[in-house]
């Protein structure tokens, strides 16, 4: 690879931009890229900032791309390929509302809401499509809690056993000896 020579205006501005920048990123690429127009050899400025050589290669290619842009955005991670995080931040507030609502109320022929019935809202109503795992992350960030509807025996009546063609006083305890 070349040789990286910064003109004084780049090299001013990085400088600049490690004491006044926040971010660690910039801050390691700015310095990678101070030592490497000082002359340190790639494989020495790698071990300094404890990556690979391939990854300041990266950082020197970014950097030197021929688009105008700023310096701040020369020096930050280039995109990512693969699926965005989207449904944290958007399903939250559409779940919030709805979870204290009746599901027949919007039409849904269930009488509490679960995980897919959420789900199958969210994609019909808000046209977001999820996972059954984002909405139940979402119900638990939401502390909503599920509540399962309980179901009770109906209580006996004293008189169930004669009902039955029993007695009541063969199996009282006073008459067991």
């Amino acid at each position: 690879m070349r040789e990286i020579q910064l003109n004084r205006k780049d090299r001013g501005r990085l400088e600049e931009l490690i004491t006044h920048m926040h971010d660690a990123r910039p801050v390691r690429r700015a310095y990678a890229l101070l030592w490497l127009d000082e002359g340190v050899s790639m494989t020495e400025v790698a071990q300094r900032l404890g990556v690979c050589r391939q990854s300041v290669y990266n950082w020197v290619s970014r950097f030197f791309q021929p688009q105008p842009r700023t310096l701040k955005a020369r020096l930050t991670d280039a995109p990512r390929p693969g699926r965005p995080c989207t449904a944290k931040g958007i399903i939250d507030p559409l779940l919030a509302p709805v979870l204290d609502t009746d599901p027949r109320d919007l039409g849904y022929g269930s009488t509490v809401w679960t995980a897919p019935l959420l789900v199958r809202y969210l994609r019909e109503q808000h046209q977001v499509g999820v996972s059954v795992d984002s909405v139940s992350l979402a119900i638990a960030r939401l502390r909503f809690r599920w509540k399962r509807p309980r179901h009770q025996l109906a209580r006996r009546l004293p008189t169930w056993r004669q009902a039955k063609g029993g007695s009541n006083g063969a199996c009282s305890p006073s008459r067991a000896r």
